[in-house]
């Protein structure tokens, strides 16, 4: 029973989606240190990613359980049929965000100083789609702190090109949060309780916004590695990002929903992973 709750539990959390920000954590990572830290750095990052995701993607599922219930998309989801509880899955995000309170402090003073600023932006994202359209921002500055807060753990500081990597991160998971809200446009537009670029502006207008956050990232991303004198592996990894979502917004010609998870998931996930693939190379060889 047990080891079914965790599995449960890991679904809820869709702890596979921590693939979007962690490649892009490491390529911080890499850089700020220009290579390898040592691997009590890298462990203690790693855990304090894991750990505030985790946090915030609970919180989620906690405050968007009545919702969740309502909408014909959701109500499979965990808390809605009544596989796991609301109170567990607070208890499991205050869990969470204590251990990534706790992991802070052993990284730095400054890692820990940053620590509920960040997990109050991780959080509050939750509510920020009962106020804004605007709130696919607010989701992508959530990912996007991942490579600030790497660096910060490396360094001790704010290192300024990973404010370009979290803009670039901020676009990018903007662009594609746009493409999955598509899917509850008529939703949200219906029941008023989630505000959203498709419901705002409609699908076709919602797309051309996602290609222009794109754009966007792509540009951040240049940015970036002109900072950190990028050699010709990562140009070519940039490269590669450019196929990706080329091929991303290819799949949702004509407004294809039906794509929207192929494109979501599988074209987005790719992007991350190899970009940081092409780094490494570039970094360590």
């Amino acid at each position: 029973m047990l080891f079914k709750k965790i599995l449960m539990t890991f679904e809820m959390i869709k702890f596979s989606h921590s693939i979007f920000a962690l490649p892009f954590a490491l390529v911080s990572i890499l850089y700020a240190a220009g290579g390898l830290p040592q691997w009590h750095i890298t462990a203690l990052i790693v855990f304090c990613m894991v750990s505030a995701r985790n946090a915030a993607m609970a919180f989620n599922r906690w405050a968007d359980a009545d919702i969740d219930a309502q909408n014909p998309r959701t109500r499979e989801r965990h808390i809605p049929k009544g596989i796991l509880s609301r109170r567990y899955a607070l208890l499991f995000c205050l869990t969470h965000a204590v251990l990534f309170i706790a992991a802070t402090f052993f990284v730095n003073p400054l890692a820990f100083a940053l620590s509920l600023p960040t997990l109050a932006v991780l959080l509050g994202y939750s509510y920020t789609k009962r106020l804004t359209s605007m709130s696919h921002l607010a989701l992508g500055l959530a990912l996007g702190l991942a490579p600030i807060g790497a660096a910060v753990a490396v360094t001790g500081t704010i290192w300024i090109p990973s404010l370009w990597l979290c803009l670039a991160v901020l676009f990018w998971v903007a662009g594609f949060d746009i493409i999955y809200a598509c899917q509850d446009a008529e939703f949200d537009r219906a029941s008023g309780q989630v505000f959203s670029i498709p419901q705002l502006f409609g699908i076709p207008a919602a797309l051309k916004i996602s290609k222009f956050f794109h754009l966007a990232m792509v540009i951040m991303l240049q940015k970036f590695l002109i900072l950190v004198h990028a050699g010709a592996l990562a140009q070519v990894g940039l490269m590669v990002v450019v196929v990706f979502l080329v091929y991303e917004h290819w799949l949702l010609r004509g407004n294809r929903l039906d794509q929207a998870n192929a494109a979501f998931f599988t074209a987005n996930g790719a992007i991350a992973v190899v970009f940081c693939l092409f780094v490494s190379a570039d970094v360590l060889f």
